[in-house]
């Protein structure tokens, strides 16, 4: 049986789609402008007059970036730092949320102590100094791993995986370890298969906190050979010098005449923003199951 609206539904459904819109809109336009500007000629961007759509259609600014041997370095080193820190993290926060999601004392007895260690975290760090300072007493500093240890252990994802743990129903567990499994077994082949929806949504996290990490780069890597990518993308828009571009690559693309500072920084955004964006559709079916079942304790 169809269910009548009521008005105040439909003015409500209305104001919430045109706000939504509005909002989406706000978020999709200045990356249709940044394409546009990258695409364009030097003469009109120069001149404000791009907006939504390219005008003297050229590919100059990606041809510069994809010709500079920097941008395929960076690139390397975060997609290692992704794939990595990844497993990493997960491992790491598997490993934490499941004997923290256990009530019963006779399993875990520090699990108060442990609980609210893990949680001052969340609100209280030590400082950009001290972090520092530790890094460098272990000789992380211009080290790949300076870019994964520090953050090794996101409390957050910590506590979506803990409240999914919770979620599911004890008799599995005790069902399993009557069967002979122990704690691991039981945790790897009982509690992380029914755990996607939550897995994907933390990788997710992860992943893309990974990818868009520009300041450790910063400040832990003192050579730009060594830089992420975000961290390359920061130091381009920043410090971007259209005089690099030298008479002899010139002389071997004439179309570099068309380089703009803009068309590149525009150019540096998508090429860095793109790769993350399609992983978006492989995890989204997941996302909103596991940020809601992570979320709320039953």
């Amino acid at each position: 049986m169809k269910i009548k609206e009521s008005s105040s539904k439909k003015v409500f459904n209305v104001i919430n789609y045109v706000f939504l819109g509005l909002l989406g809109l706000t978020c999709i336009l200045p990356l249709v402008n940044l394409f546009s500007i990258s695409f364009s000629a030097r003469a009109l961007v120069d001149a404000n007059a791009v907006t939504f759509w390219p005008k003297g259609f050229n590919t100059a600014a990606y041809e510069y970036i994809l010709s500079n041997k920097q941008y395929y370095i960076s690139f390397g080193i975060t997609l290692c730092r992704v794939i990595l820190g990844w497993g990493v993290n997960l491992a790491l926060i598997i490993l934490v949320a499941y004997p923290l999601s256990k009530d019963d004392k006779r399993t875990f007895r520090c699990k108060k102590i442990y609980t609210w260690f893990f949680l001052i975290t969340m609100c209280f760090n030590g400082g950009l100094i001290p972090t520092f300072l530790v890094v460098s007493k272990m000789h992380l500093v211009n080290s790949f791993w300076a870019l994964i240890l520090p953050e090794a252990l996101p409390m957050f994802c910590v506590l979506i995986m803990l409240n999914f743990f919770r979620g599911i129903p004890k008799a599995i567990e005790e069902a399993a370890l009557v069967d002979g499994a122990n704690w691991f077994i039981t945790m790897f082949k009982v509690y992380l298969p029914l755990s996607k929806p939550s897995l994907a949504t933390v990788s997710l996290f992860v992943i893309v906190n990974h990818w868009n990490s520009w300041f450790d780069g910063m400040i832990y890597m003192n050579l730009p050979e060594k830089y992420p990518l975000m961290t390359y993308l920061q130091s381009m828009v920043l410090k971007f010098d259209i005089s690099k571009i030298t008479s002899e690559m010139l002389m071997r693309n004439p179309s570099l005449m068309e380089v703009t500072g803009r068309g590149i920084k525009g150019a540096m955004i998508l090429l860095c923003t793109v790769p993350i964006l399609l992983v978006y559709p492989f995890l989204q079916k997941y996302f909103v199951a596991g940020v809601v079942m992570g979320s709320v304790k039953e």
